[in-house]
């Protein structure tokens, strides 16, 4: 009787509560068990509250379309059930394969160019649902100083961390800034 009112809880739940609810019980698998592997995870990538939340997440960080000119209006136009249904069905029979990133050039105050590599919003939604199934994992395991590209965590929270170092008489910065590091990897060895 339990196990049915769970599930009738869960089918009551938003696609954002689902995943949370979902990451929150990874979570606590991880920190409950450092040593333990998660085998079976990619078949969670394709699942519709999945795939749904991470289209939200991707449509509300805009940006332009890829390689393939498809757009947000052009998917809502043709139905984001029917694109979000493909893409699960291309996970599920791994016919999958990611498409080239568009490379466009930003300027620099310093008048240089940054290259920027632009995703087909596909491959972002495939990306983003993968992120929200494994970053649990990952974040069981990390430090808590960092605060970059990290869940819940934002400058303002850095920024209150450096005051309290400060008043704790922590005055000591470490800063190092590799000019280019990402173009000079190895790439090659890194995927051997």
């Amino acid at each position: 009787m339990n196990n049915i009112l769970q599930k009738r809880e869960k089918s009551q739940m938003s696609d954002e509560e689902r995943v949370r609810d979902f990451q929150r019980n990874l979570y606590q698998k991880a920190k409950r068990e450092p040593d333990f592997r998660f085998y079976v995870l990619f078949d969670k990538i394709r699942l519709p509250h999945f795939l749904r939340e991470a289209y939200k997440r991707v449509k509300a960080n805009g940006g332009s379309p890829g390689v393939d000119g498809v757009t947000f209006a052009e998917i809502e136009e043709n139905g984001i059930s029917n694109y979000l249904s493909e893409i699960s069905a291309e996970l599920k029979d791994e016919s999958y394969k990611p498409t080239a990133v568009k490379r466009v050039y930003i300027p620099k105050a310093n008048g240089q160019n940054r290259p920027l590599g632009i995703p087909t919003i596909k491959d972002r939604i495939v990306q983003t649902s993968c992120k929200l199934v494994i970053e649990p994992i990952y974040e069981s395991d990390f430090e808590d100083s960092p605060y970059g590209f990290r869940p819940k965590r934002s400058a303002k929270g850095a920024i209150t961390e450096i005051r309290s170092n400060l008043q704790q008489g922590k005055t000591e910065v470490f800063d190092a800034d590799i000019s280019k590091y990402f173009d000079t990897i190895p790439h090659d060895k890194m995927l051997k």
